[in-house]
C-alpha cells in the first residue's frame, strides 16, 4: 500500500493537541543512536558476550581497569596539541536544534585553537538527532557563525554519521587525499569533552589516523554526573577492545573488519 502524501502534521497528532504532547519522540527513539542501534547484529552480540564472560571471570577487576584508563586519557588530555593540525570535532544529541552544553564546550575549544592558529582546517562530525531538523554538524556551524568565527579558516561539514564510529570513518573518507601511491591523511586533532576521548582515540587508531586527543573542558572536574559518564564510558571502551582483541585470537576478519 502506497505512503500517504506529507502533510507537514503527522496523522496521529492533531492540531489541537498540547505542543509538548506533538514533541515528544517516540520511547525508542535513544535507541536508534549510539552502540545501541547495533544490538540486532550478530558481531557486535558476539563481542558483547565475550566482554561479560571476561568480566566475570575477572571479577569485575577488567572494568575497573579500563575505567582507570578514560580517566587518565580524560585527565591528561592537552587543551592544544602540540602542532598545528586538521581539527575534528565531534558532536552531540541537540536539545530543540541547538548544541547543548557539552557540545558547546567542545566548539569552544575548536574556536580557541582557530583564533590560536592551531589549525586552519575544522571538520564538524555529526548528523541528524532526530529524523527532522538540523544535524549536529550543522548546528556547530550555525554556533560557531555566531561567535566571530576567524578569517581563513576551512570549516567542513560531516553530516552522515550518528556515532563516533561513523564520524571517524567518515571524516576518514572526507579526508583522504588521492596520491600517486596510496591515499594520505593529515595528522588530526580529535576534540571532545573528556570522557569521551579515550574512546575517540582507541577509533581512530583503528581507523588509521595519526591524532592527538584535545580536552574540551579546562580541566576535569569529577561529579557525580562525570563519574557516570566516565564509567559508562569505559563499558564501551571494554566492549569494543574486548571484542576487537578476540576477534583478533581466533581470527574473525569479519568482526575485525568493523573496525578498520
Amino acid at each position: 500500500m502506497p505512503a500517504p502524501a506529507h502533510t507537514g502534521k503527522p496523522a496521529s497528532q492533531p492540531a489541537n493537541l498540547p505542543a509538548l504532547l506533538r514533541v515528544v519522540p517516540p520511547i525508542t527513539a535513544p535507541l536508534k543512536r549510539g552502540p545501541w542501534r547495533y544490538l540486532s547484529d550478530r558481531d557486535v552480540l558476539h563481542a558483547a558476550l565475550v566482554t561479560v564472560v571476561a568480566l566475570a571471570l575477572s571479577l569485575g577487576l577488567l572494568w575497573v581497569a579500563y575505567l582507570v584508563h578514560v580517566w587518565r586519557v580524560a585527565a591528561r588530555s592537552p587543551l592544544a596539541p602540540a602542532r598545528p593540525m586538521t581539527v575534528l570535532v565531534f558532536g552531540r544529541r541537540l536539545v530543540h536544534d541547538q548544541p547543548e552544553k557539552d557540545y558547546q564546550q567542545r566548539l569552544q575549544r575548536a574556536l580557541a585553537l582557530m583564533r590560536a592558529n592551531h589549525t586552519e582546517h575544522v571538520l564538524l562530525l555529526g548528523g541528524r538527532s532526530n529524523s527532522s531538523g538540523l544535524s549536529e554538524a550543522a548546528a556547530g556551524r550555525r554556533w560557531l557563525l555566531n561567535h566571530e568565527l576567524p578569517p581563513g579558516v576551512i570549516l567542513q561539514l560531516e553530516q552522515a554519521s550518528v556515532d563516533s564510529l561513523e564520524n571517524l570513518r567518515h571524516a576518514r573518507s572526507l579526508l583522504q587525499e588521492d596520491g600517486p601511491v596510496a591515499r594520505v591523511l593529515p595528522p588530526v586533532a580529535l576534540v571532545s569533552s573528556r570522557y569521551h576521548l579515550a574512546r575517540c582515540q582507541l577509533l581512530a587508531r583503528r581507523l588509521g589516523f595519526d591524532s592527538v586527543p584535545v580536552a574540551a573542558e579546562p580541566t576535569l572536574v569529577l561529579s557525580r554526573r562525570y563519574l557516570a559518564r566516565l564509567l559508562t564510558e569505559s563499558g564501551y571502551l571494554m566492549w569494543i577492545d574486548v571484542g576487537l582483541r578476540w576477534a583478533a585470537f581466533i581470527g574473525h576478519r569479519r568482526m575485525t573488519a568493523r573496525v578498520s
